[in-house]
Formats: structure tokens, sequence, C-alpha cells
């Protein structure tokens, strides 16, 4: 099986800079950007060229380090101001994957931690941070797809729902971790996946990353999984998500809710995977999640040759929608599989 060649998220060999894979691009193209500054940060993460929660937490860590690296031979209150000027800038790039800011904010915590020393120790502080959170999610993916594995039996069909592989992680992701690595060991899975609209991330990306890890593979609109499931053989629905409420709402992208629906009637386990810092213990339900709203272009044009409905039709286009506990089978950490009733 073949894993991509690198994250999706790193830095340069001087640390002067991001590498990422422009996923905008998938799966036509394959090219790396590079991202210089706070506001070349936010604008590949507001953008999606960066995606994924947890891919969206390290390239904000590595976000402040650039940022840090900059501006260290300046002097140390110019410094500390336009290093929480530039956090700012990070955090503030999407609304709704808790990752973000927990990440902006870990990496904040440890600038304070070593306030007492020159800019460029501080910046040096920052780079082990990020490079600590990078490293803790490659080992945090592989503890949720060992736990997510235990669920699946080999031979076993899943419907995914958006991308959860590596590239919005790091090497093995959450939601297609326990196929990956299933796979790795000679299991042989059936994955049908949703396109995922209006973005296509099940399309461009988790079909990309399933074939090319030779995984049985079907892709089918997302209007197309009630028919499915009615067919029956299908042994769960596994998906990842942006944030997880204290009682165990859940943020995905758009589409979830709906998928969660249908796996309740037909009787289908549905898993949702993610790493404990997506669970934000200060929301108390899924009520207190943002919803992100986009552009009503995503919807009209983006993906087409040419519009495909009428000029100047208003739109609605939620980023995510959040699905009650109630209808969620089990969230799996690195921790462990956890069941209702759910109290992080």
């Amino acid at each position: 099986m073949q894993y991509l060649s690198d994250d999706p998220v790193r830095l340069n060999t001087d640390g002067t800079a991001i590498l990422a894979a422009d996923q905008r691009l998938l799966p036509r193209r394959t090219e790396t950007i590079t991202l210089r500054t706070a506001g070349d940060v936010a604008g590949a993460i507001k953008t999606l060229a960066v995606r994924g929660a947890p891919c969206i937490g390290i390239c904000a860590a590595y976000g402040v380090y650039i940022s840090a690296n900059a501006h260290a031979k300046e002097m140390p209150e110019l410094f500390m101001q336009h290093l929480r000027d530039d956090a700012a800038v990070i955090e503030a790039a999407r609304p709704t994957a808790v990752n973000l800011s927990w990440a902006v904010q870990r990496m904040m915590k440890c600038a304070a931690a070593h306030a007492a020393e020159p800019p460029a120790g501080i910046a040096a502080a920052l780079r082990s941070e990020a490079e600590r959170i990078h490293t803790e999610d490659i080992e945090i993916c592989r503890s949720i797809a060992e736990n997510g594995l235990t669920l699946l039996h080999d031979g076993a069909s899943v419907i995914t729902h958006c991308n959860a592989g590596a590239l919005a992680t790091s090497r093995l992701g959450t939601g297609l971790g326990p196929l990956l690595l299933g796979a790795s060991r000679g299991m042989t899975f059936h994955a049908f996946v949703d396109e995922t609209r209006p973005l296509l991330q099940g399309a461009r990306l988790t079909a990309y990353e399933l074939h090319r890890a030779g995984i049985d593979t079907t892709l089918m609109c997302d209007n197309m999984a009630a028919y499915r499931m009615a067919q029956g053989g299908i042994d769960a629905c596994m998906v990842g998500c942006d944030r997880v409420a204290a009682n165990g709402d859940t943020a995905n992208k758009i589409g979830t809710l709906g998928l969660a629906v249908l796996a309740k009637h037909f009787g289908v386990p549905f898993y949702v995977f993610c790493p404990s810092p997506t669970i934000d213990r200060n929301c108390r339900t899924g009520a207190d999640i943002r919803i992100e709203q986009r552009e009503g272009s995503e919807i009209t044009a983006l993906h087409f040759a040419q519009p495909v409905a009428p000029e100047g039709i208003r739109c609605l286009n939620p980023a995510f929608d959040v699905t009650p506990a109630a209808l969620i089978t089990a969230i799996i950490t690195e921790t462990g599989i956890h069941r209702p009733p759910y109290d992080f």
C-alpha cells in the first residue's frame, strides 16, 4: 500500500517557513505551497489549502513558531506584541475546528513560560513545542487506528464522509486510520465514499487516499447513502470530526448529521474518530458550537466548468453540522472507545 510521501504540513529545511500540500488541487495535481507569514498560514487555512482539524492545529502551531522566528531580532516587548498579533490572525482563520484555537493557545502558553528568555530563545522553545504537537498527532493517530480496528472484521464494508485520513492529520489519519492500518496488515475492506458536497473532500481526497492504499473503494453521491444502506451489508459509518462537546454532540463536515440519521434508521453503527484535543470540555453541548458559513459560489460554481444555478440565487452553505450524541454509537480517541452516555 502507498501512503503520502510527506506529512501534509511540515517545516522547510532551515525552519523559516511551512511546506504544505495544497489540498485544493488534489487529485488532479500534487503541489506544495510555502507559507512564510501568519497571513499566509491564516489564508491557507481559510481557503482550505490546509484542512482537517488536526492538520489545521499542526499548521497553526508551526505558524506561531515561524512568526516568532521572523521577529526574533526585535526588542522583547515589540517581539511579544508581534507574536500576539500574529497568533490572533491565525486563530481567527476558521471558527469551528477546536484544534486551531487549542494549538495556538498551547503555543502562546509555551511563549509565556519562556518569557524571561530573549526572543531567539522563545522562538527555539516554540519550534520544539510545535514539533512536539506534530509528533504527538502521529502517535495519537496510530492509537486511534489501533482502537478503531477492533471494531472492524476482515472484509467489512463501511461508509465514509468527508476526509479523515493522512491529509487531514498525520500519517494514518483518524476516521480512515483503521482502514489504512488494517490494509497494511493484509485485511480487506470495501469503502463506500460519500462525495461530500459542495467541496468534494470525499471524492477528491478520501477516494484518492484509499485508492492509493489499495483499498476497494466505491465513490457515491451523498444522496445515495440511504440507497446503499437499504441494500444491506454495511457494517459501519466512519467519520472524523472538528469539535466534540462535553456531552458527546459532534460537529463535522456538513452532511454528517444526515448520514447519522440514516445509520440510526438502518441499524448501522455510527463511529466518530478524533484525537482528545478535538474534545472541547468548555463547550457544554452542540448548541454552543459556532458553525462556519461559507460563500455560496462553492455550491454554484467552484467545481463546475460553468455555473449550474441561476445568477444571483441565494445560497445556504454551512461548512459543518452537529450530530447529537444520541445518534453516535461510539467516539474513538487515542485513549479508547467511548460509548454513551458521554461525559467528557
